[in-house]
């Protein structure tokens, strides 16, 4: 272990973003996970930057303290020049202070580019949503020779061009210590064992709000979602047998206002 643990949750609005940096935690991802946990789409690939920079505004009026990253949208960073346009929109109307691109050795121009005009970029590795066809399951990578020793490869070249931190997804532990042991900067892990110098959740998993399914990876710290079901039947029950609003949840007249009102409606 190189030093402390980093702390890595996501967050979609600004109540959600105020929780998670009151607690501590030392960045805050506007994933476009989003599309999933939030938007209801069955793949991150239709999340667009209106979406993203909507959230991410909500998201930076909740965080104070911690680092604020984007996550940069499918195809909003096929070329150096539109990933430019789009990540100084993270950075200059969102707030944001580094962004997050999937990617190894194919992205190193735009990592190079996106470096010289001082916009820092967090990479990510192993599993790539982005690049999983709408339908299809998430996978294991980097399981065989010629597949880890790519991504290690890709690692140290997007240390090499500047990246501040890679984030593994879904890979072997014991790849993910080789990749953490061999670069400088700090590994982030989501389904990449506990050898990273960080860890990554979708804030949705953790509470147990997301339910269509769970990555192996997922550890649910809260179980919402029953609870959050159970309220609104509750509530549905109370308004359809009059039990809400009861007399305490309601506003009352003065009595001697609603005295000369009746008297007002009399004369009419």
């Amino acid at each position: 272990m190189r030093g402390q643990k980093i702390v890595v949750l996501t967050a979609y609005d600004t109540p959600m973003a105020e929780f998670v940096d009151q607690a501590g935690v030392d960045e805050v991802l506007v994933g476009d996970s989003l599309g999933m946990a939030v938007l209801g789409y069955s793949s991150t690939r239709f999340v667009t930057m209106d979406e993203m920079m909507h959230h991410v505004k909500a998201v930076r009026r909740g965080v104070k303290r911690a680092l604020l990253v984007a996550d940069m949208p499918y195809r909003s960073y096929r070329t150096p020049a539109i990933a430019y346009r789009n990540a100084t929109r993270f950075v200059k109307e969102g707030g944001c202070e580094a962004v997050k691109l999937e990617g190894g050795r194919e992205i190193l121009p735009v990592i190079r580019f996106l470096r010289k005009k001082r916009i820092p970029v967090q990479g990510h590795l192993g599993l790539l949503p982005q690049s999983v066809l709408p339908g299809r399951p998430f996978r294991l990578q980097a399981k065989d020779l010629h597949s880890a020793r790519r991504l290690i490869e890709d690692a140290s070249f997007l240390e090499k061009e500047g990246a501040f931190s890679v984030v593994l997804e879904s890979i072997p532990r014991e790849v993910a210590r080789i990749v953490t042991k061999r670069l400088r900067i700090p590994t982030i892990g989501i389904g990449a064992g506990p050898d990273c110098d960080g860890q990554v959740l979708v804030v949705n998993d953790l509470l147990g709000l997301f339910t269509k399914f769970k990555p192996r990876f997922v550890k649910s710290y809260a179980l919402l979602a029953p609870k959050i079901e159970r309220a609104v039947r509750n509530y549905r029950q109370d308004v359809l047998k009059g039990r809400f609003p009861s007399r305490r949840h309601a506003f009352q007249m003065n009595p001697e206002t609603l005295r000369h009102l009746r008297r007002l409606l009399d004369n009419d």
